[in-house]
């Protein structure tokens, strides 16, 4: 059987999230359309994203937000649902001082795997998705990555105004 085509630098879809912290309203994608967008996909519980994930969205918020970077964190649980509620995830906000804004992913009625997780094809957490100005995914990573490799992916998005 053949493999599936898959698009090159597709559209990213829209989050489909509960509850948002770190910022007094929703965000929508449609409306960061003209922004470059680094969407951190992660769970309290999950080590590469405490360790590692995590730090690097809150450096790249810091670090890229005067040059037109937006950081989204997405809290997309798909294990240990019990433990991972909105107060242990706004505990864990202040905790690790995050910043930026973070929504939760919503659960799907049918499975463990939240819907904006299923809609990017997340293969587990940390996930980084680095979507350009014109809303099309540049890049979608998982797992522990490089921070000289990140940076530069940030840094190529945003110099590029066709994009």
């Amino acid at each position: 059987m053949p493999e599936p085509m898959i698009e090159e630098n597709p559209l990213a879809p829209e989050l489909i999230v509960d509850r948002w912290f770190n910022t007094g309203m929703p965000l929508a994608l449609a409306a960061l359309c003209g922004q470059v967008v680094l969407l951190h996909a992660f769970q309290m519980l999950c080590p590469g994203c405490v360790t590692h994930g995590t730090p690097q969205a809150e450096k790249a918020h810091r670090m890229f937000a005067g040059a037109g970077l937006r950081v989204i964190g997405l809290h997309t649980v798909f294990e240990h649902h019990a433990a991972m509620t909105p107060v242990a995830l706004e505990a864990f906000i202040h905790e690790f001082k995050l910043t930026f804004p973070i929504g939760v992913d919503r659960p799907a009625g049918d499975g463990p795997i939240p819907l904006t997780m299923q809609a990017y094809g997340m293969r587990g957490t940390p996930t980084m998705i680095l979507i350009g100005r014109n809303g099309r995914i540049r890049h979608h990573g998982f797992g522990v990555e490089d921070d000289m490799a990140v940076g530069a992916r940030i840094a190529a998005a945003l110099r590029d105004p066709a994009d």
